[in-house]
């Protein structure tokens, strides 16, 4: 089981941790910390991040960088959830493109948890670049 919590600490502004320990400044107003819907994005980055490197490793591609971006389009009226996000993986070393597609594929689909919660009311898009040092394969 995981637990979060945040504590209030003025303004909109709010102290969070979870289950791990690690503290975090939740900020409504995005003043002094991110907004709740950027954490949210960031947490989608991670997610799928850390499939993609799991996955490479796994398959021995030798990468040497992984970027993932990501912009949110979100609906005009309450609640505002996102209604489509665009992802850009930036994938840097002499890494197959086959074995990147694949990985990025797979965390889309089957393993990245919060893609899978975001996919319920957005369009989840991505593309793939690719870093200096890489090979086509």
């Amino acid at each position: 089981m995981i637990e979060a919590k945040v504590i209030w600490t003025d303004n909109h502004r709010f102290l969070g941790q979870a289950t791990s320990g690690h503290g975090i400044v939740v900020d409504g107003d995005s003043k002094t910390g991110s907004s709740p819907m950027e954490l949210v994005l960031i947490g989608l980055c991670g997610c799928t991040g850390y499939d993609v490197a799991s996955i490479l490793a796994k398959k021995r591609e030798p990468f040497t960088s992984i970027e993932v971006r990501a912009e949110g389009d979100r609906a005009a009226t309450p609640p505002t959830v996102y209604t489509a996000i665009r992802l850009v993986y930036r994938i840097g070393g002499k890494v197959s493109h086959k074995a990147v597609e694949d990985a990025v594929r797979l965390s889309e689909e089957k393993y990245c948890s919060v893609a899978a919660m975001l996919n319920k009311t957005a369009k989840i898009s991505y593309v793939i670049e690719y870093a200096e040092n890489q090979e086509g394969v």
